[in-house]
């Protein structure tokens, strides 16, 4: 069974709306500016990508606010916009086999850090009961299945950066199969704190630059880490036959999925690059295709020293020396963490539907072991087939292959 896109909804730091988005790649637009959400003095990073104009209090009542981390608003909201996107009634959802497949790298991390802090002062028995149900991560679906009235399989796959890779094609698996008729997949985060960026800060995963177009920048020959953005990325997919039959706008056909584990190391991936080859290997053999057919990779791009080395291997283990087109939009927006492939594989449909290249800003010295053709501003290219690479801590390697409808 064939599995189309029939409407996406995203929270991005470049951007919601579709208009937003498309303005923001063309212009090589850069979110990564100073944190606001706590004090940075002294501290080693003071760059991410926030949500600038995100307030909850217009968004929910605070009775909601209540019991809803930042990381279930963002989902909530970006599923809401692609039922709307998407043209699908309530009633509608509720009567046909609708899922939802979306996740988190790491969930409500802003309520843990809240509540130790609460329990530390108050007492761990006078924790918000509201504390359990906000910090863990199969809520962020469980709650967008909630809103949506949507009584289909609801799976929250965690697989730390390729999370909402992962589910778009494990929910591209599902629809394919015959499992379920729609499902809206993707990812949310939200771990802009002092507990998440410290966390990532003691692992130096995180760039200290403090110049904040020389900070994300994936390829980069100077690039010493990642920058932390947050938002969310939901796209519905959709059985051809039941896009068909109901009329639905198709943006596009996601046609190959791979999936696979390094086996290798909890952080760093594996030198060889194997699995990541694989990987890339199986979503284009699922796709019927040849290699020579993709014309885009949206790559993962981190910006980290080991992940952009040994991506570009496994490009260059499948397209040798061929100059396919490459970009990461992370160098716009910073690293939305298991929201990223799922808010990358929404821009790079709207770059394929509009006729232009994502682009890799803030590139300017050349790495000879990153030496791939990238997209430096956002050209008018031709893509009727992207690939779209994500790569997790642990090993987790996910690839998928949309098409042009």
């Amino acid at each position: 069974m064939r599995v189309v896109v029939t409407g996406f909804g995203a929270l991005t730091p470049i951007g919601s709306t579709k208009e937003e988005l498309i303005k923001s790649m063309s212009d090589g637009r850069c979110a990564i500016d100073e944190i606001t959400r706590y004090p940075i003095e002294n501290r080693e990073v003071t760059l991410a990508a926030e949500l600038k104009n995100y307030k909850e209090d217009k968004e929910f009542s605070r009775k909601e606010i209540n019991r809803l981390d930042k990381v279930n608003q963002y989902a909530i909201l970006a599923a809401k916009n692609a039922m709307k996107d998407s043209k699908l009634s309530k009633e509608e959802i509720e009567n046909k086999r609708v899922g939802v497949y979306i996740s988190s790298g790491i969930g409500g991390i802003r309520t843990i850090e809240e509540d130790y802090v609460r329990g530390m002062n108050r007492g761990f028995d006078k924790l918000s009961p509201y504390f359990i149900p906000k910090a863990i991560i199969n809520s962020v679906g469980a709650n967008v299945a909630i809103e949506l009235g949507a009584h289909g399989s609801c799976i929250s796959m965690v697989t730390a950066c390729a999370s909402s890779t992962n589910a778009i094609g494990e929910a591209y698996r599902a629809i394919k199969d015959g499992y379920e008729e729609i499902i809206f997949a993707g990812g949310s985060e939200a771990s802009i704190t002092e507990l998440g960026i410290g966390g990532f800060t003691s692992m130096k995963a995180l760039s200290t630059s403090k110049d904040k177009n020389r900070a994300s920048i994936p390829f980069d020959k100077d690039r010493n880490g990642f920058v932390m953005g947050e938002g969310a990325g939901v796209l519905v997919l959709e059985s051809l036959d039941s896009a068909l039959k109901r009329g639905a706008n198709i943006i596009a056909e996601l046609v190959g999925y791979g999936v696979n584990c390094d086996a290798y190391h909890i952080t760093s991936p594996s030198p060889d690059a194997k699995f990541a080859t694989k990987a890339i290997a199986d979503a284009i053999k699922d796709a019927g295709i040849s290699a020579d057919e993709i014309d885009y990779i949206n790559a993962h791009g981190t910006s980290t020293f080991l992940n952009d080395k040994l991506e570009t291997l496994a490009i260059k283990n499948i397209f040798g020396d061929r100059k396919i087109k490459v970009s990461s939009s992370k160098s716009q927006m910073g690293h939305l963490l298991g929201g990223s492939g799922a808010v990358e594989s929404i821009l790079s449909i709207l770059a394929m539907n509009e006729g232009f290249l994502p682009p890799l800003i803030n590139f300017k010295n050349r790495d000879l072991e990153c030496d791939l053709n990238f997209a430096l501003e956002a050209e008018e290219y031709p893509i009727n087939y992207f690939l779209k690479n994500s790569l997790g801590f642990g090993g987790h390697n996910a690839a998928l292959i949309f098409k042009r409808y």
